[in-house]
């Protein structure tokens, strides 16, 4: 497995906020979202074929079966079908413009989630979804930020990092019922540099997280401990996804300064390092069918087996 840490610009894109990497193995195709711009970039690892604009804030566009995409929205749950059509799912925030959702996954079974913030800083009124049928049902709620997600390679295991608090919390994840419980803190990273944004599990069952005004994204192990980190030419590093051996970074140039930006000409690039170690891909939405129903009760497969 090739070791090359360093990380090297993959598209130059100028995103304003970069977030939601998705790839999926089976085809190759990456996906993710500039929110400010409310722009979809669907690529693969060597060109973008095709960027698709949403008309609002989009947090993430979480790859579908169909070959769409299904939208954290500005609004709620949308399905972006592959003629670029949007249909409305479940908008929870279709009437309190405050809010807005903000980083999705699904999880190794198929069902969609996503979290939201609000614009301005204040009291903790954010929310983590999980998409039933058509219904978007709160499952954790007084967030800061709702931001990363990721399960363990066992799918037992569900991670959520909240931002404005600084946290990575772990929880109970029953993979058959969706129900994420006996929550627990797993990293305080309030201290700094930078805050907890996106991240993504590898397939030795390590977290990576990309730091906000960190300037890193940071591998820890299962049990909380730093492992090593990619340092980046940016200050914003905003999400990471993997594709195969590769982890693929996406970045924010929004809030920067004009004197900060001539200093890291590529912040809104997105990035490519291979740190060694392998990753899943991601698992396709299904399609919108009955709550409770859309999933096997079967678990998820077993890690393909990364760096030993």
């Amino acid at each position: 497995m090739t070791r090359e840490p360093a990380p090297e610009v993959l598209f130059d894109v100028q995103a304003k906020v970069g977030e939601g990497p998705s790839w999926v193995a089976h085809s190759g195709r990456l996906s993710f979202v500039d929110i400010v711009a409310g722009r979809v970039f669907v690529a693969d690892l060597s060109r973008i074929h095709a960027t698709v604009e949403i008309g609002m804030h989009v947090g993430a566009a979480l790859p579908a079966a169909d070959g769409g995409f299904l939208l954290a929205r500005r609004d709620g749950f949308v399905r972006l079908a592959p003629d670029g059509t949007q249909a409305p799912i479940a908008l929870p925030l279709e009437h309190d413009p405050d809010l807005r959702f903000n980083d999705g996954k699904v999880d190794p079974t198929g069902r969609a989630w996503a979290g939201t913030m609000t614009y301005e800083e204040g009291a903790a009124r954010g929310v983590l979804y999980r998409l039933d049928g058509d219904v978007a049902t709160p499952v954790v709620s007084g967030l800061g930020l709702s931001n990363g997600l990721g399960w363990s390679p066992d799918g037992r295991t569900m991670y959520l990092a909240d931002s404005r608090a600084g946290t990575v919390d772990a929880f109970h994840y029953d993979w058959a019922t969706g129900e994420a419980t006996r929550r627990r803190p797993f990293l305080d990273l309030s201290a700094g540099p930078g805050v907890p944004d996106g991240l993504s599990v590898d397939d030795d069952g390590c977290l990576w997280v990309a730091m906000w005004d960190g300037w890193a994204v940071r591998r820890f192990a299962p049990d909380g401990r730093e492992l090593e980190r990619v340092e980046m030419p940016v200050s914003r590093p905003s999400s990471c996804c993997f594709a195969g051996d590769a982890l693929v970074i996406t970045t924010a140039s929004h809030g920067l300064p004009a004197a900060e930006l001539a200093r890291e000409p590529h912040a809104g690039a997105l990035f490519v390092a291979r740190p060694g170690v392998s990753g899943p891909g991601a698992v396709p939405w299904p399609g919108r069918t009955a709550a409770g129903s859309q999933l096997p009760a079967e678990p998820p497969p077993p890690p393909r087996g990364g760096r030993r």
